[in-house]
């Protein structure tokens, strides 16, 4: 190995370790990738949100609702009486099933007279409801067998809204829809005001008449634009090619899609406030991406994470952002539907990008 070779790879060294931002990317962030694939990267179907509606109100059918919330496949939520209530839930995709026990169960159950159960499950996550639907007749005819000490038959009545046909791709495509505004926004604005450092022609513009409010809005109004025709693109073929439902208001979704579209502008411009070369920015963009899509529920149901990183969720504005493309295209939710969503993202909108604007114009001036 020549002299000339060493110096050069000496002083590559030199230049990685001095720069911090490189040593944090190279070191930390391959560890918390590592520990988010461990933790949520999960296909097992757990802690499924179960409603109960109980119309036997017995000491039968209350020791059903115990052991399947026993099983730890369902979380039982409190006995519920009204049923117009059912559907709402599913749309605010603060349950996953329900389970109707009729008047009547116990009586069938001590008669041996084939009790029946209804379950109707949100189908909108076809792996998820055929895999939930499974565990709960496993449950259902264990819990009878345990009852009798032998097995006698069980009619379990299901019905699976939203996706009778059990296609997976009605659930993969509006997660698409959010990732690509995400990525495309995140990453092309995270290198806006790097590249003009790097070119050097920042502080051309700094020295114009140009007020820094008007640079800020003129480097975002494009990517903004972009990242919309890419929602548009990705709705369209979806739905003519793939023939995903779209039962929704196009207008409602556009327009949480423009108050979403805040956040990930807000943080491409804080990479590229807080990182001195494009490459950072990059690695930067590309990190919180993963992050964003391993836990805003695209692949991996939130329910089947562990406890903290569920809580860990909430700090992820791309888990409201799908909940909300998914209720709209699927279900039809409207607006009332999907409040706690929209408080979510506009909270973070202010606070993320009403930061990145503050840093962005002290640097400006």
């Amino acid at each position: 190995m020549s002299r000339a070779l060493i110096g050069v790879v000496k002083k590559e060294f030199i230049q990685i370790l001095r720069d911090r931002n490189m040593i944090r990317i190279i070191f930390l962030m391959p560890v918390i990738q590592l520990l988010l694939f461990g933790y949520v990267v999960n296909i097992d179907v757990k802690n499924l949100s179960l409603d109960v509606y109980d119309f036997d109100r017995t000491h039968e059918s209350r020791e059903l609702v115990r052991s399947v919330g026993a099983s730890g496949y369902f979380t039982p939520n409190d006995t519920i009486m009204a049923l117009q209530h059912l559907e709402d839930n599913f749309k605010r995709s603060s349950s996953d099933m329900a389970i109707v026990i009729p008047p009547g169960f116990a009586h069938d159950l001590m008669n041996r007279e084939n009790p029946s159960v209804s379950l109707i499950t949100d189908g909108s996550n076809a792996n998820q409801t055929a895999i939930g639907i499974g565990y709960m007749g496993r449950l259902m005819q264990i819990f009878i067998s345990a009852y009798y000490g032998v097995s006698i038959p069980l009619d379990l009545r299901f019905d699976v809204l939203y996706n009778p046909e059990a296609e997976s791709v009605y659930f993969m495509v509006p997660g698409i829809v959010a990732t690509l505004l995400t990525m495309v926004t995140v990453m092309l604005t995270s290198m806006a005001i790097v590249r003009e450092r790097e070119l050097g022609t920042l502080e051309q513009l700094m020295v114009t008449p140009i007020k820094g409010r008007e640079l800020l809005l003129g480097k975002l109004i494009p990517f903004a634009i972009l990242g919309f025709l890419e929602t548009i693109i990705a709705l369209t073929f979806g739905v003519l090619w793939f023939q995903v439902p779209f039962v929704g208001s196009s207008v409602l979704l556009f327009a949480l899609a423009g108050l979403y579209l805040v956040t990930p502008l807000g943080i491409g411009l804080f990479f590229s406030n807080v990182t001195s070369t494009q490459q950072q920015a990059m690695f930067f963009a590309w990190f919180f991406s993963v992050f964003a899509i391993l836990t805003s529920g695209f692949f991996t149901p939130i329910s089947n994470m562990p406890t903290w990183m569920q809580y860990l969720t909430y700090l992820n504005p791309m888990r409201y952002f799908i909940e909300i493309t998914r209720a709209i295209m699927m279900k039809g939710a409207g607006l009332q539907d999907l409040v706690f969503q929209v408080v979510m993202l506009a909270i973070y909108g202010v606070a993320v990008f009403g930061l990145s604007a503050m840093r962005f114009s002290k640097r400006v001036s």
